[in-house]
C-alpha cells in the first residue's frame, strides 16, 4: 500500500467569482476567507449574518499533484476523502469522479482511469447547503428546531452548524478532513475488528481481519499485541480466506479503568499482511482491556440504567460535549486535550458526545482512552424529523458503518445512542405532527431496526440505546423517571426552583442544565462598550435561547440582590448556574444506587455566547466548572436543609472505605461560633450515607435565619478535603457584612500561592486576573473570618508569563457582598 498526502496548499474561489485564494486543506471556506482577510471575524458583534450569506454560495477547491510511472503501475489507485462538508462534486482532469452528500462519511473512489503521468488536476466543487435544504423543504416539509435554518434535517451535515439555541447560523462548507491517494497491487486490509473474552486472570483478544483480494494469492497474516510495558505477543498464519480471526491470550491482563477507579493501560494491536516479496499492508489500533456493560434491568424502583466496568457499577459523572468551534478548521488536538484535561481535573469519568454536531476526530477518542473518560456516543441525529427515502437510508447506513468501524476499538467507548431527543419530541413536544404516520414509522425503522441491526453486526460488544432520553424505545414513556435515562429541564425551562430536583430520583440524568453569561473578558472579545447590556442587539445576537435572559433575571430575583452593574450581573449569573447544577448533582449522588449517572448540559461552547456551558469558548472556567470539581469529588460531603434541620451526607464513589470526620460549626455572619460538634462515620466503598441530622430550632428564630450559617469541614482518613457552608435563607435575604477581603501572594518556581483572609463571613469568593488567564486550585469558595485559605496557581496554566509583581497587579477578588 502506497499513500500520498494531498493535504496542504490548495486554491479556492466562489464559483461565480474569478479571484483565486490560497486555501489550506483540511479546512473550510470561511476559515480560508478569514485567513485571507476577505471577511471579518464571524463571531464579532453581528457578523454572523454575513457568514450566512457566504454559505448561500458555491465554492471550488483545486490543486495539482504529480503522478509518476511507478504509481500508475499499481493495479488499484484510489482517492480518499476522510471528510467532505457536504455536497460535493469531485473531478480529476476534467472528468467527473463522484458526488457526495454526507459530511459524516469517509469516501474512497477508484481514479486510476482518470490519471495521467505527470501533472494531474483535482477539483472539488462544494455546493451551498442552504440552497439545497431550501429546495428540499419545499418538496417535503421536515420539522426541526426553530433556532436552526428551516429544512436542515434534509442534509447529513452537523445540525448545529445551521444554528441552535446556543450556536450561530454559520453553516460553513469545506474539505474538512484529510485527502490522500492510495495505490496498491495485491491484498489490502479491508477491516480489523477487535473483540475481547474476559476470564479470571486472562483475556482473549480476538482480532478479526478482512483482507481484500486474498483469493488471488496466499498471504501471510501476522497479529502483534504489545503490552503497556513493551512485551510483544505475536501470532502468524497463512491466510487462505478473505476473513481470518487470530486470538491472543493475555495472562494477568492490565485492565483499563475510568478516571477515579484505576489506571488506563493501553495495548497496541498491529496487523501485517505480507507475501514472499514483503509487506503489503498494515494497520495499528490502540485498545484497552476492559468490559463496559449497561445494566437496564428491573429492580424495586423500576428499571436500572447504570454503567458496569470490569464488573463494577460506577456512578457516571460528566457533561455533554458539543463541537468546539463552529469553524471546524480551527479545532486541534491541543485544544481538545486542554478541554479533556479540564474534565479530568473536575473529576469526570464520562463525556457524552451530543447528536446534533459531528463525530469527533480520532484524537478525541485517543485522549479519552488515555485519560479515562467513558464516551457516550450519540449518532448524529437530534431534535428533528427525518425522511427515510432510499438515498437518505443508503448514506446513513454507510455513515453508521464508517463511524462504528472507526471508533469501536477504543477503550473509552461505552455506549452507542441512536439520537438526541427525537423519541421524546414525537411523544411530548407537540411540534411533531402526531398523525404523520409515515415519518413516525421512519423513526422506528431507522433507530430501532436499521441502526441497531448494523450495531449488532459491527460492534456487538457495545450497548446500543435507541434514543436519549428513553425508557427503552417504541415511544413508550421516554420521560419515565423510573426507567432508562432522563433529560430534565423543569429547573430552567420550567422556571421551577432548584429544590424541584429533589422530587425526582432519575435512574440516569443524561441532560439537565442552567444558563449563565461568560466572563467580561470573553464578552469584550465580541462587543464594543456600548453593547455591554444583556438586552443590547449584539448581546442578544450572542444569546440564542430567546427567553433565556428573562429566565436568568427571574432566577436572579429569586436568589440575589439586583446587581449594581453589568459585570456584577455576569458574576451573579454564574453563581446561579453553579448552585442550580450543584443542587441536582448532590441530590442524585445522595441517592446513589437508585440514580447512577449525572451528565449536565453542557461542557463547552462553539463560539463566545451566553449558554449552559461550564467552560466558555476560550477555555475559561465558569463558576460551574469550579463547583463541578467539588460536587464530582470521589468523596462528597453534601448538606440537605429542611427548615431548621440539616442532614449531613457523605457519598463515597472511591474504591476504598473511608473514615470520615465532619466538624460542624453554627456561626453568625461575623463567624462567631454559636454551637459546634463532630460527626464520625466509616463510609463503605461505592455507597452514600446520611451521617447525622442536626436540629437548630432553638437557635434559628426567624430573624436569626438571616444572619446564621452552618459550616462543615470534612476530614477523610485524617486529612481535610472539603469545606462547605449552608445558608438558612436565600442569599438575597442574608445579612452579609463587608468581609474586607485581603490577599498575600508568594511564588515558587512552579506556582503562585494566594492566601485569602476576611474579617467576616464571605460567600462565593471569586479570584480573577484582569487580563491574563489561569486556573485556580479553588474558586468561588466561602470563607469564615479568621480562617486563611491558600489557593494555588500553576504557572503553566497562565496564558502569559507574569512576574510576581505583575500577577499581584492583575489579581482581583470579590464576594457576593460586592454584587449590589
Amino acid at each position: 500500500m502506497k499513500k500520498i498526502d494531498l493535504n496542504g496548499s490548495w486554491k479556492m474561489k466562489c464559483t461565480n467569482e474569478t479571484e483565486w485564494l490560497d486555501a489550506i486543506v483540511p479546512g473550510s471556506v470561511m476559515n480560508d476567507l478569514l485567513r485571507q482577510g476577505k471577511i471579518d471575524d464571524p463571531f464579532y458583534r453581528d457578523n454572523e449574518d454575513h457568514a450566512y450569506e457566504i454559505a448561500a454560495k458555491d465554492y471550488e477547491f483545486t490543486r495539482e499533484f504529480s503522478v509518476d510511472e511507478e504509481l500508475l503501475s499499481h493495479s488499484q489507485v484510489a482517492i480518499r476523502f476522510d471528510g467532505l462538508d457536504t455536497l460535493s462534486k469531485i473531478m480529476v482532469n476534467g472528468q467527473l469522479v463522484a458526488k457526495t452528500n454526507n459530511m459524516h462519511r469517509t469516501y474512497e473512489f477508484d481514479i486510476k482511469a482518470y490519471l495521467v503521468k505527470g501533472t494531474n488536476h483535482l477539483q472539488v466543487t462544494l455546493l451551498s447547503p442552504i440552497q439545497y435544504i431550501t429546495e428540499k423543504q419545499k418538496e417535503t416539509k421536515l420539522w426541526g428546531v426553530t433556532d436552526a435554518v428551516e429544512g436542515y434535517p434534509h442534509i447529513r451535515k452537523g445540525h448545529s452548524m445551521f444554528g441552535w439555541d446556543w450556536g450561530p447560523r454559520i453553516p460553513d462548507l469545506g474539505i474538512w478532513r484529510t485527502v490522500s491517494l492510495l495505490a496498491w497491487n495485491d491484498s489490502r486490509i479491508e477491516d480489523v475488528y477487535v473483540s475481547q473474552d474476559h476470564h479470571e486472570n486472562e483475556v482473549g483478544v480476538n482480532v478479526r481481519v478482512k483482507v481484500k483480494d486474498v483469493q488471488k494469492e496466499i498471504v501471510n497474516l501476522e497479529v502483534k499485541l504489545t503490552s503497556p510495558t513493551g512485551e510483544i505477543n505475536s501470532t502468524k498464519i497463512t491466510a487462505m480466506k478473505s476473513e481470518e480471526t487470530i486470538t491472543i491470550d493475555v495472562a494477568n491482563p492490565q485492565l483499563w479503568w475510568p478516571n477515579g477507579y484505576g489506571e488506563q493501560p493501553l495495548y497496541k494491536v498491529e496487523v501485517l499482511v505480507s507475501n514472499e516479496e514483503g509487506l503489503l499492508d498494515e494497520k495499528a489500533l490502540t485498545i484497552g482491556l476492559r468490559t463496559i456493560k449497561v445494566k437496564h434491568e428491573p429492580d424495586q424502583w423500576g428499571k436500572s440504567f447504570e454503567f458496569e466496568v470490569n464488573g463494577l457499577s460506577i456512578f457516571a459523572m460528566g457533561a455533554n460535549y458539543i463541537p468546539e468551534d463552529n469553524l471546524l478548521a480551527r479545532n486541534s488536538s491541543e485544544r481538545t486535550e486542554r478541554l479533556i484535561n479540564d474534565c479530568v481535573e473536575a473529576n469526570f469519568n464520562m463525556i457524552r458526545v451530543w447528536g446534533g454536531g459531528i463525530y469527533p476526530e480520532d484524537y478525541f477518542f485517543d485522549l479519552c482512552d488515555e485519560k479515562g473518560l467513558i464516551v457516550w456516543q450519540d449518532f448524529m441525529f437530534a431534535c428533528s424529523m427525518y425522511e427515510l427515502n432510499d438515498e437518505f437510508r443508503e448514506t446513513v447506513e454507510q455513515e453508521v458503518i464508517d463511524n462504528m468501524k472507526r471508533i469501536r476499538h477504543h477503550a473509552s467507548l461505552g455506549i452507542w445512542c441512536g439520537n438526541n431527543e427525537v423519541e421524546e419530541a414525537w411523544v411530548y413536544w407537540g411540534d411533531m405532527p402526531n398523525d404523520d404516520y409515515k415519518h413516525k414509522a421512519d423513526y422506528i425503522k431507522l433507530f430501532e431496526f436499521i441502526i441497531p441491526e448494523l450495531a449488532k453486526e459491527l460492534d456487538p460488544q457495545t450497548f446500543y440505546w435507541s434514543s436519549s432520553p428513553s425508557s427503552g424505545g417504541g415511544f413508550n414513556e421516554p420521560r419515565n423517571p423510573n426507567e432508562g435515562d432522563m433529560h430534565y429541564w423543569e429547573v430552567w425551562h420550567g422556571l421551577k426552583p432548584f429544590s424541584e430536583y429533589e422530587k425526582f430520583h432519575f435512574r440516569f440524568c443524561s441532560e439537565f442544565g442552567f444558563q449563565s453569561f461568560p466572563s467580561m473578558k470573553t464578552i469584550e472579545t465580541f462587543t464594543e462598550p456600548e453593547d455591554r447590556n444583556i438586552f443590547s442587539y449584539v448581546m442578544e445576537k450572542h444569546q440564542k435561547n430567546g427567553a433565556a435572559n428573562g429566565k436568568i433575571l427571574f432566577y436572579l430575583s429569586e436568589n440575589f440582590l439586583y446587581p449594581k452593574d453589568f459585570d456584577s450581573l455576569l458574576y451573579a449569573s454564574q453563581l446561579l448556574q453553579a448552585e442550580a447544577i450543584k443542587y441536582g448533582v448532590e441530590h442524585w449522588r445522595r441517592n446513589r444506587g437508585r440514580c447512577m449517572g449525572s451528565l449536565y448540559w453542557q461542557l463547552n461552547d462553539c463560539w463566545p455566547v451566553a449558554s449552559w456551558s461550564s467552560i466558555d469558548y476560550y477555555g475559561r472556567w465558569k463558576a460551574l466548572h469550579y463547583f463541578t470539581k467539588k460536587f464530582y469529588s470521589p468523596v462528597l460531603l453534601s448538606l440537605r436543609e429542611d427548615g431548621t434541620d440539616v442532614e449531613i451526607h457523605v457519598t463515597n464513589d472511591s474504591l476504598a472505605n473511608v473514615n470520615a470526620r465532619i466538624e460542624w460549626k453554627l456561626r453568625k455572619n461575623t463567624s462567631e461560633v454559636l454551637q459546634e460538634g463532630t460527626v464520625t462515620a466509616t463510609i463503605e466503598s461505592l455507597t452514600a450515607n446520611q451521617c447525622e441530622k442536626l436540629s437548630f430550632g432553638e437557635f434559628l428564630t426567624f430573624d436569626a435565619m438571616r444572619n446564621t450559617y452552618l459550616e462543615c469541614i470534612l476530614y477523610v482518613n485524617g486529612e481535610q478535603t472539603t469545606v462547605t457552608t449552608l445558608l438558612f435563607t436565600k442569599p438575597k435575604h442574608f445579612t452579609f457584612l463587608n468581609p474586607e477581603l485581603s490577599v498575600d501572594v508568594t511564588e515558587t518556581d512552579e506556582t503562585f500561592e494566594i492566601v485569602v483572609s476576611s474579617i467576616a463571613f464571605a460567600k462565593y469568593i471569586e479570584l480573577e486576573l484582569v487580563a491574563a488567564d489561569c486556573k485556580f486550585s479553588d474558586n468561588y469558595f466561602d470563607l469564615s473570618a479568621g480562617v486563611n485559605r491558600t489557593i494555588v496557581v500553576q504557572k503553566e496554566s497562565l496564558s502569559e508569563d507574569l512576574s510576581l509583581g505583575a500577577f499581584k497587579q492583575q489579581l482581583s477578588l470579590r464576594s457576593v457582598f460586592d454584587i449590589a
